[in-house]
């Protein structure tokens, strides 16, 4: 009872004893190997009744789900090492061409330590596409003799294990190449261990015993893991000051990894204008709001797990924040008045961000650019001038000087007046009187009268004579 079928079957008594008898150390050993046989099997039987020998299809977890996913993203992105195949395709049909298409894709599968496994999946495509095998993102080659590689006519591909081992344990992913693009999927693989299996070897081999389910349960993070890649990074940008400015970057690992910025070398904090997210899709940003002259400069996103770290640089610069203030001005138009056939000059200040556009007027007329003996200047400090020359009597007005910019308007009026050239300003001739005083007593010297006084006197008398004068043209 208990026996493998290999054994023989139970004969009498007395021939039973004559046997052991006769062949008592064949039967120590024998019995020996067989009682060891019958725990192996009573251990799959036991442990394993939910898990048979062959393999089992099953359903991984989403996490596993997205890894595959960003495996076949690199994997497709990527080059690699030239197929083992005997398929060229130097040589391209003219006719129809179509990229590979999965007939039938890789699955799920879990065995135990020891079983034979089967990855199998179907491609077709026009030319016939060449196939990659990798195991966790890494190739495959056909001189590898624990995998064995086949592929038949009608398009089927298939890898084979005979005898599955913990190391085996993985994401296994097939991609199929011609002129017209690549695709890719890919099946996990779980090796269950024996624990009852562990008892009857070395301590040192302790460590294999536990099945792949029960690590999974204990320990949230995978056995495999990947260095950070990043599979999208920003270059180099240009943002204005006060708006905002958002750094995206999307980056593959496992464990995921953690991302650091730096600027020009310093850690980025977070703080009220400086935001880190990610979103569900796995992109990371980085979001400075409002962008100020200070977030200038060269940042480095590190991406760090437990198996490495990546990382990419870009420049930022800052265009500075146009201030808007409206023009005012510092100096204002003189009324003035020259000589006909004389230059003139009417100058004005006026200052302004942006700098702003003057016009002039003459009354209600504008006056343009390019008029006769008219020009305009004016310079970077706001200094506006406008000059003519020769004037003429028919530039006598009033002028107004405007500026404008994006902010506002100002302007400023002055009177220019033109004069004849024979013109001139006479004082009109004064009138004199005689008056009761004593000059009329001089009449032996005549109307000389600075002779008949002294000189201090002469020019007190001349003085209250002048002064009677105009008191006489007053009244």
């Amino acid at each position: 009872m208990g026996l493998p079928r290999s054994a023989p079957s139970v004969p009498s008594q007395g021939r039973m004893k004559k046997h052991i008898k006769s062949s008592q150390p064949v039967n120590d050993d024998y019995i020996r190997e067989t009682k060891n046989a019958v725990i192996l099997d009573l251990g799959k039987k036991v442990n394993f009744s939910d898990v048979r020998s062959n393999q089992q299809e099953y359903k991984i977890s989403s996490f596993e789900q997205r890894l595959m996913n960003e495996i076949e993203f690199r994997l497709e992105r990527t080059p690699v090492d030239e197929s083992d195949d005997e398929i060229q395709h130097d040589e391209i049909p003219t006719g129809k061409c179509i990229a590979p298409i999965f007939d039938k894709r890789l699955k799920h599968f879990r065995v135990t330590e020891g079983s034979p496994v089967t990855f199998t999946c179907k491609i077709v495509g026009i030319p016939v596409p060449k196939v990659y095998w990798f195991k966790d993102g890494k190739q495959i080659s056909k001189r590898n003799e624990h995998f064995k590689m086949r592929r038949e006519g009608d398009g089927t591909c298939s890898l084979h294990i005979d005898s599955t081992t913990g190391d085996d344990d993985g994401n296994y992913t097939i991609m199929a190449a011609n002129p017209q693009g690549r695709i890719s999927c890919s099946g996990h693989l779980m090796v269950q261990g024996l624990p009852l299996r562990s008892r009857l070897t070395a301590a040192g081999q302790s460590h294999r015993v536990r099945s792949r389910a029960q690590e999974r349960d204990k320990e949230p993070l995978q056995e495999r893991f990947f260095r950070p890649h990043f599979l999208q990074a920003p270059g180099d940008m240009v943002a204005h000051e006060g708006r905002l400015c958002r750094l995206d970057c999307k980056v593959s690992g496992l464990p995921p990894p953690e991302l650091t910025w730096l600027l020009n070398g310093q850690p980025v904090l977070p703080d009220t204008s400086h935001m880190m997210l990610v979103r569900e899709t796995g992109v990371h940003s980085l979001l400075i709001d409002p962008l100020t002259q200070r977030d200038a400069g060269t940042y480095t996103c590190v991406a760090t797990n437990k198996t490495g770290q990546n990382s990419f640089s870009l420049d930022l610069t800052v265009v500075a924040k146009e201030v808007k203030k409206a023009p005012v001005i510092l100096e204002k138009l003189q009324n003035s008045g020259v000589p006909e056939g004389h230059p003139v000059r009417l100058e004005c200040r006026v200052i302004g961000m942006p700098p702003p556009v003057f016009y002039w007027k003459k009354g209600n007329e504008t006056i343009p650019f390019t008029r006769d003996r008219i020009s305009m200047h004016q310079d970077t400090t706001g200094y506006v001038c406008l000059l003519i020359q020769p004037a003429k009597k028919s530039d006598a007005g009033w002028y107004t000087l405007s500026a404008k910019n994006e902010a506002g308007i100002v302007s400023c009026t002055a009177r220019l007046d033109i004069y004849a050239q024979w013109h001139h300003q006479i004082p009109p001739p004064m009138s004199v009187r005689p008056s009761g005083s004593r000059y009329g007593s001089l009449t032996s010297k005549g109307l000389d009268i600075f002779s008949a006084f002294s000189s201090t006197e002469s020019t007190m008398v001349y003085s209250c004579s002048s002064r009677s004068v105009v008191e006489s043209d007053e009244l």
